[in-house]
C-alpha cells in the first residue's frame, strides 16, 4: 500500500538492498549442474532435558502482545490475512535507506499469512505464515522470526516459552530441503532460545512437541529465501565381476541384455562385458548375501545355460558403515583453493562411491583413485558459505554424511539480475480450430523456413509459416484429432533451437517446468552492448511463475515481451565480456538444460567487416573435404575457425591466406549430422557465425523418435522396468538417456527390432525425470516425469544422475527394407457417419451432382467415395473437406443408367451404402 502521507515516494531500486538480502546477494553464481530442485527432506531432532519444571520467575515480559513482524524488505505493499479470513493492513515505515519496516499488531489467535509485494509481484518467500497465541493460555508457546522466515546460510532464531505449562519433555524437529544444525540455550527464566542453520532455500517445517504432543501452532512453516544450491557430482564404480560359461561373439553381445535378481526379489539390469580372458562376464553391485539369479536374454529369450546362479558372500556386500573418511576438508574449507579429504573403502566390500557437493557455488571436484580401495578427493569452491557434502557408498550414506562444511574466503564478485513474470494457462485448443505456435528468429529469410505437424495417429502434414512482424514467425495448422502433436520447424533443413515442439490439442495431460522449452541465439552466444535474444515456450507447462536470471561479470538489463499465446521473447544486454549463466525457472524449478552457459564476446569491432562467400549449400559428404571463403574487406587481425561436430567434439579448420584480403577455410567432416563452424576474428564471432551445415543424407531426426512403455509412467522401487525408444526412419545418431531422481538407477540399453530398449531399477520413491536426446536434441515429450512409489531401498541424499549413451544404426519399420510411411492408428465408428443430399438418389447428365457427409462424431479415419455406372467409374468425383470431418462431394456423369455410390469410412460402409442412383 503506498503511503498516502508521503508527498513524493522515492522508488526503491535493485541496488538498494534490504538487510535481509544484502550480504547474501554478493555471493550468487550459477552452474550447469544447478538442478537440485526436487529437495530431499532431512530431519534433525533435539530433545531438551525433560522431567523438570521450569519455574516462573516473576518476569512480566509481554511476549505475545509484541509479536511484530519487524524484518525489513523493500516494498510498498503488504497485507495480513487473519485466521477468520479477513484481510488487515500492517503499518509501513520508510527507513530512508532503500528499505521499509513492516509492523503488525495481531488481534486474532491462529495462523496468519503476511503477503509482501513489490511492483505487484510477491517478494521472495511471500506469503509468510506465522502463528499468534494468547498471552495467558498457560500452554507452551513459541515465537520469533525463525518460525516465519530466514535466509539460507544464516542462523534462524526463535524462543520457546514454558511458563505455567507444568512438567514435561520438550522436543524439537526441523524438516526441510537441507540438514539444519540446531543449537539451543536454556535462559533459566522459563524460556529456551533456539537457533537452526538452514543451508538451502525452501519451506522448513518446525515441529515443537511438549509431552509428546505438538504445541499450539506446531508445526510452524518457515520460508527460507536465497538462491538454489549449486551442485557438482562424481561417481566412482566398484563392481563385482563374474565369468559366464560359453563363448559369445561381439555381434551377439550387442543384442544381449542381462539382469540379476537378489534373494529378496530385487531385480536390476547389469552390464555384460568382455573380460581379459576373452570370456563374457557380468558386472554388478551386490546388495545382499545369498544366491542370486542372473538372466541373460537375446530378444526376450534366455540364451543357453541361462539363468545362471551366483553366490554372494557377506564380505562382498557393500557396507557404508565400514568406509573410513578422514581430512579437514569435511569440517571447514577455503575459497579458490583445493580442500582435501580421503576415503578408504578397502574393508567395505563392493559398491559405487557417489559424492555430491552443494552450496553457493559449483565446487570443482578432483578425485584420484589409487586402485587399492582408497581415494584422495579435493574440491574448490568459488563462493563462501555453507556447503553440504553427500558421500554415499553402495547407495547408503557413510558415517557422518551429509557433512555441513563452512567455507570462508573471498567470493568472485559476479553480479546477478533477475526478473519474474506470472504466466497464465492458455485456453484449451479443440479439433478443427486454428492452432498457432510463434517464435522469433531475426536476420533470416522466411523462404528458408519450413514446418510439418505430426498428429498422434502419426499423420504428417505441412504447416503454414507466416511472418507476423519483422523477425517474428507463426506456424499455423488445423488439428484433426485430440492429443500430443509434434511440430517440427526447420531452417535450411535443420531444426531451429527448441524444435521439435510438443503441442497438445485438448486438455493438457501434464504440467510443470519439465514441459517448458527455450531456444535462441541468446542462450548460445552474445556480444557486449547488443541485445541477446531467445524464446521461451510455456504453453505445455500450464500456468505458473517464470523467473529469468542472468549472472556474470556485469549486471544485465533484462527485457521481457509476452506474446499472449503461451510463448514470450526475452532479451538481455550486458556491459562486460566473459562467461555468463542464464537461469530459467518455472514455479521455482529449473527448466530442462537450465542454467545455460553463454560466452559474451567483446564488441564486434573490426569483425563486422568480414563476409563469407561460396559457403556449401545443402548437405556435404562425410570423409570429403569442404571449403568456403572469408573476405576481410580491409579489416586488420587474425581469423580463427573451429568446427563443433555432433558428438560434441571440437576440430580445427585449415585456414589459408589466398591473397592479402581473402582466407580459404577448409574442414574435413568425419561423421554425419549437423556441424557448427565457429569463425572468429580477433576472438569475436564474425557476422552469421557459428555457421550450421548438414553432413551426409542420413541425418538423425529427433522428431521421428518416439518413446513408449511402462518405464515412462508409474514405476515401483526395486522392480525392473523398461521402455522402447523407436528410432525407425529417424536415421543414425547418438541416443542419450539420462535419469535425474532421488536415487541412482542401474540402467542398460540394448538393441531391438524397432529401436532400443532401456531398462532401469529405481531404489527410492519420488519423482524422476528422464531426458531422451537424439543427436543432442530432446525428442517430443522429453524430459518425461516418472512417479515412483514403494519402499526405500537406499538412503536419501542429493539428487542423483544416471545416463547411458548409444551410437545408433539406421532402423526401418518391419515388413520391408524400404522406409515406408507408418500407417496411423485409427479409432472410428462408421455407423455414426451421416450423409444426405439429392445426389445420393438421382443425378443429371453433364451437371454437378452434390451430397454431403458428416463424420464429426465418427472418430478419425479416411473417407472413400466411389461411383460406378453401366460402363465403369464415373468421370469426375470431387471431395472437399469443409472442417470438423464434414465433407461436400460433387460428381459428373456422362451416361444414362443405374449407378452405385459406395461410401466407406475407413474399411467400413457407412449406413445406407451402397446407394442406388438413377441417371
Amino acid at each position: 500500500m503506498w503511503q498516502e502521507e508521503e508527498e513524493e515516494q522515492k522508488e526503491a531500486t535493485w541496488e538498494e538492498y534490504s538487510v535481509l538480502f544484502r550480504d547474501f546477494y554478493r555471493h550468487m553464481t550459477f552452474s550447469e549442474y544447478d538442478k537440485c530442485e526436487k529437495y530431499v527432506v532431512f530431519i534433525h531432532e533435539h530433545d531438551f532435558p525433560e522431567g523438570k519444571k521450569i519455574p516462573v520467575n516473576g518476569s512480566d515480559s509481554d511476549f505475545f502482545s509484541t509479536i511484530i513482524s519487524n524484518y525489513t524488505i523493500y516494498t510498498h505493499k503488504a497485507e495480513v490475512k487473519m485466521p477468520s479470513g479477513n484481510v488487515d493492513k500492517p503499518s509501513i515505515e520508510d527507513n530512508r535507506d532503500g528499505t521499509v519496516s513492516i509492523k503488525y499488531d495481531p488481534r486474532e489467535e491462529g495462523i496468519h499469512e503476511l503477503a509482501v509485494k513489490y511492483n505487484g509481484e510477491h517478494v521472495q518467500g511471500s506469503p509468510f505464515k506465522f502463528h499468534v497465541d494468547s498471552i495467558t493460555s498457560g500452554y507452551v508457546t513459541a515465537y520469533g522470526p525463525g518460525l516465519v522466515h530466514g535466509v539460507s546460510g544464516e542462523p534462524c532464531n526463535f524462543t520457546i516459552s514454558t511458563k505455567g505449562a507444568g512438567a514435561g519433555g520438550l522436543s524439537l524437529a526441523v524438516e526441510g530441503p537441507s540438514k539444519a544444525d540446531i543449537t539451543y540455550n536454556d535462559n533459566k527464566d522459563g524460556t529456551v532460545s533456539v537457533s537452526y542453520l538452514p543451508t538451502a532455500p525452501g519451506e522448513y517445517k518446525i515441529s515443537v512437541r511438549f509431552g509428546d504432543k505438538n504445541i499450539k501452532g506446531s508445526p510452524f512453516f518457515a520460508k527460507i529465501t536465497g538462491e538454489g544450491r549449486k551442485r557438482n557430482q562424481i561417481s566412482v564404480g566398484s563392481c563385482s565381476e563374474v565369468t559366464l560359461p560359453g563363448t559369445i561373439t561381439d555381434a551377439d553381445l550387442r543384442a544381449l541384455n542381462a539382469s540379476i535378481q537378489a534373494p529378496s526379489g530385487l531385480e536390476e539390469p547389469c552390464f555384460l562385458k568382455r573380460l581379459p580372458s576373452g570370456n563374457i562376464g557380468i558386472s554388478f553391485t551386490p546388495r545382499e548375501t545369498g544366491e542370486h539369479t542372473v538372466s541373460v536374454k537375446r530378444m526376450g529369450k534366455h540364451i543357453t545355460n541361462s539363468p545362471f546362479k551366483v553366490n554372494v558372500c557377506e564380505r562382498e556386500v557393500g557396507d557404508a558403515k565400514k568406509v573410513v573418511v578422514t581430512g579437514n576438508g569435511l569440517k571447514e574449507g577455503k575459497t579458490h583453493v583445493e580442500n582435501h579429504f580421503s576415503v578408504d573403502t578397502r574393508n567395505a566390500g563392493f559398491g559405487g562411491l557417489s559424492l555430491s557437493i552443494e552450496g553457493p557455488s559449483k565446487a570443482e571436484i578432483q578425485c584420484t583413485d589409487k586402485d587399492d580401495g582408497t581415494l584422495n578427493i579435493s574440491y574448490k569452491p568459488t563462493e563462501p558459505g555453507y556447503y553440504i557434502v553427500n558421500l554415499k557408498f553402495a547407495d547408503h550414506h557413510v558415517t557422518g554424511s551429509p557433512f555441513t562444511v563452512k567455507v570462508t574466503g573471498e567470493g568472485s564478485n559476479r553480479q546477478r539480475e533477475k526478473i519474474q513474470r506470472q504466466r497464465d494457462a492458455v485456453p484449451i485448443t479443440e479439433v478443427g480450430s486454428q492452432c498457432k505456435l510463434t517464435f522469433k528468429m531475426p536476420g533470416i529469410t522466411s523462404f528458408d523456413l519450413a514446418s510439418t505437424v505430426t498428429s498422434p495417429g502419426n499423420v504428417m502434414e505441412d504447416a503454414m509459416i507466416q511472418e507476423v512482424e519483422d523477425g517474428l514467425y507463426a506456424v499455423h495448422f488445423v488439428p484433426k484429432e485430440l492429443g500430443v502433436h509434434t511440430v517440427s520447424v526447420r531452417y535450411k533443413d535443420m531444426h531451429i533451437p527448441g524444435s521439435p515442439f510438443q503441442f497438445t490439442v485438448g486438455p493438457l495431460r501434464d504440467s510443470g517446468s519439465h514441459l517448458v522449452k527455450a531456444g535462441g541465439a541468446g542462450l548460445e552466444r552474445g556480444e557486449v552492448g547488443v541485445p541477446a535474444e531467445f524464446n521461451v515456450w510455456t504453453r505445455e507447462a500450464g500456468g505458473g511463475a517464470l523467473a529469468i536470471s542472468v549472472e556474470g561479470p556485469s549486471k544485465a538489463e533484462i527485457e521481457f515481451k509476452d506474446r499472449k499465446d503461451g510463448s514470450c521473447d526475452v532479451s538481455y544486454v550486458v556491459s562486460e565480456p566473459g562467461e555468463y549463466r542464464v537461469g530459467l525457472k518455472f514455479n521455482d524449478r529449473h527448466i530442462p538444460d537450465s542454467p545455460y552457459k553463454v560466452y559474451i564476446s567483446p564488441a564486434m569491432g573490426e569483425a563486422h567487416k568480414l563476409e563469407v562467400a561460396q559457403f556449401p549449400q545443402g548437405a556435404v559428404q562425410a570423409e570429403t573435404p569442404a571449403q568456403f571463403i572469408v573476405r576481410k574487406n580491409g579489416a586488420k587481425g587474425e581469423l580463427d575457425a573451429k568446427v563443433l561436430v555432433p558428438s560434441n567434439q571440437s576440430d580445427d579448420c585449415f585456414i589459408q591466406l589466398i591473397d592479402p584480403d581473402t582466407y580459404s577455410v577448409r574442414f574435413y567432416p568425419r561423421e554425419n549430422g549437423i556441424h557448427a563452424i565457429h569463425c572468429k576474428f580477433n576472438g569475436v564471432h564474425i557476422p552469421g557465425s557459428p555457421f550450421r551445415i548438414k553432413v551426409g543424407k542420413d541425418v538423425a531426426d529427433p522428431a521421428a523418435v518416439h518413446a513408449s512403455g511402462s518405464g515412462l509412467h508409474d514405476v515401483k522401487t526395486g522392480v525392473k522396468t523398461d521402455l522402447i525408444i523407436d528410432t525407425c526412419n529417424a536415421g543414425a545418431g547418438t541416443l542419450a538417456v539420462t535419469i535425474d531422481g532421488p536415487s541412482k538407477v542401474s540402467m542398460d540399453c540394448t538393441e531391438v527390432d524397432e529401436g532400443y530398449k532401456v531398462r532401469y531399477t529405481p531404489l527410492l520413491p519420488g519423482d524422476y525425470y528422464m531426458s531422451i536426446k537424439y543427436n543432442n536434441m530432446h525428442i517430443v515429450g522429453s524430459p518425461f516425469k516418472i512417479t515412483c512409489t514403494g519402499d526405500k531401498l537406499a538412503e536419501e541424499g542429493a539428487q542423483e544422475t544416471s545416463s547411458v549413451i548409444v551410437e545408433t544404426v539406421p532402423k526401418v519399420s518391419k515388413g520391408g527394407k524400404v522406409a515406408l510411411p507408418l500407417m496411423p492408428v485409427f479409432r472410428s465408428d462408421a455407423t455414426k457417419v451421416q450423409s444426405k443430399g439429392m445426389g445420393l438418389k438421382k443425378a443429371y447428365l453433364g451437371k454437378q451432382n452434390q451430397f454431403t457427409i458428416n463424420a464429426t462424431d465418427a472418430g478419425n479415419n479416411i473417407l472413400y467415395v466411389g461411383i460406378y455406372g453401366p460402363k465403369g467409374p464415373c468421370e469426375e468425383v470431387y471431395i472437399k473437406h469443409t472442417g470438423r470431418n464434414t465433407y461436400t462431394v460433387n460428381y459428373v456423369v456422362r451416361e444414362r443408367g443405374d449407378y452405385v455410390c459406395i461410401i466407406k469410412w475407413g474399411d467400413d460402409h457407412i449406413p445406407g451404402s451402397p446407394y442406388k442412383v438413377e441417371v
